[in-house]
């Protein structure tokens, strides 16, 4: 069968440089893997095909060899520019780089040691607790270090045994081909060790469940969405690893009255048609435990807005402080009697476009408008 154009076959153009060259080939290499396609025979084939031609146009002289001769540079037995056959060694370094952690799952240390796992907690909170800070103290159910065998897995009194089939690497190395593929050992499971004895209270895992309690100091100004890192407050790791880290997710709760918008707040406040028409003032509670009062103008529309300066949240890890807005909204009158009514209609009668310019203006512009087309 016809080989294929060695650029071809790494989607790049003859002019490729060795970046390009490497980028294209670790994209295709771990696409084509034959750990990450077990179900695709043609995978295998596609991958020796990968390593092949990019064995030859990383090295210059044998790039220059196929530039010139093609694929007859490299055939009658001839070695000159040809491959060595080492992939191990020659694809080491890229490969610990694409598949360190495919290739196994997570990376162990020496003694099966594995890292535990990372776990998350979500956290809600209210907003005045968002405003002020708190330590909070939570419970969670985690995998702890077993104090039984003191995390090595083993029965007390004995130890792991090396793995006889990977020499406590680990990984053995299987050839496949012109090239071999390092994978995780199938009798130790990568730990490198093996315990013929296990402990009685974790079975061998090193590790049990319980659930602890840990304070959690959540700071002042936190917002909504934030992640806290508890570092080594995970899962304990296997047979004395180091364990993961603990994620804290926080949340605001909707408050009642305010609304919001990173380090500001918005409140909506209701007051009667007379109060808006007439000017007048109330007092509004803010989450330092205090009362602003609000003064509002004669006319003062639905929709102001009034700003108390440094009455909002606390900027996380600052010493500034946001503003706190009250926006006002007209109620109209509802369920008038019939004085209340005579009254109004009485005042409507007094009125002038001087009372309501607004509406006067729009009415008007509108006016215009259909007047237009109707011509």
């Amino acid at each position: 069968m016809e080989k294929v154009d060695y650029y071809e076959t790494l989607g790049v153009s003859r002019e490729a440089d060795g970046k390009e060259l490497k980028s294209a080939f670790r994209k295709l290499a771990m696409k084509f893997h034959p750990d990450r396609n077990p179900d695709n025979p043609d995978a295998e084939q596609s991958f020796k095909e990968l390593n092949e031609a990019y064995e030859v146009l990383k090295d210059n002289e044998k790039r220059a060899a196929y530039d010139r001769f093609g694929h007859a540079a490299f055939q009658n037995g001839g070695n000159q520019g040809g491959f060595s056959g080492d992939f191990g060694s020659s694809m080491g370094d890229i490969f610990e780089d694409i598949f360190g952690d495919m290739m196994g799952g997570r990376r162990r240390s020496s003694g099966g040691r594995e890292r535990g796992a990372d776990l998350r907690y979500n956290m809600e909170v209210t907003l005045e607790e968002a405003f002020e800070g708190k330590t909070a103290q939570i419970d969670i159910p985690s995998a702890v270090s077993c104090d039984q065998c003191s995390g090595t897995g083993a029965k007390p009194g004995s130890s792991p045994s090396t793995c006889g089939t990977c020499g406590g690497n680990g990984r053995v190395r299987a050839s496949q081909g012109f090239f071999s593929v390092e994978r995780t050992c199938p009798t130790c499971q990568g730990r490198g060790e093996i315990i013929s004895d296990p402990c009685g209270e974790c079975s061998g895992a090193g590790r049990v469940t319980k659930e602890r309690s840990l304070s959690v100091n959540i700071p002042e100004g936190i917002e909504d969405g934030v992640r806290i890192r508890l570092s080594g407050e995970g899962e304990a790791g296997t047979r004395g690893g180091p364990s993961g880290d603990l994620y804290i997710f926080i949340s605001i709760k909707p408050h009642e009255f305010f609304q919001r918008d990173g380090s500001d707040l918005f409140c909506r406040i209701p007051v009667s048609m007379i109060t808006a028409a007439l000017g007048g003032q109330f007092e509004v509670a803010t989450l330092d435990n205090s009362k602003a009062r609000v003064k509002i103008p004669e006319g003062t529309q639905t929709g102001k807005q009034f700003r108390l300066k440094g009455k909002g949240m606390p900027v996380l890890r600052s010493n500034s402080q946001g503003d706190l807005y009250i926006q006002v909204v007209t109620e109209t009158p509802q369920k008038l009697t019939r004085k209340q009514r005579d009254l109004l209609e009485e005042f409507e009668k007094l009125s002038s476009e001087e009372n309501s310019p607004e509406s006067t203006g729009f009415f008007s512009r509108m006016k215009g408008f259909l007047d237009g087309l109707g011509e």
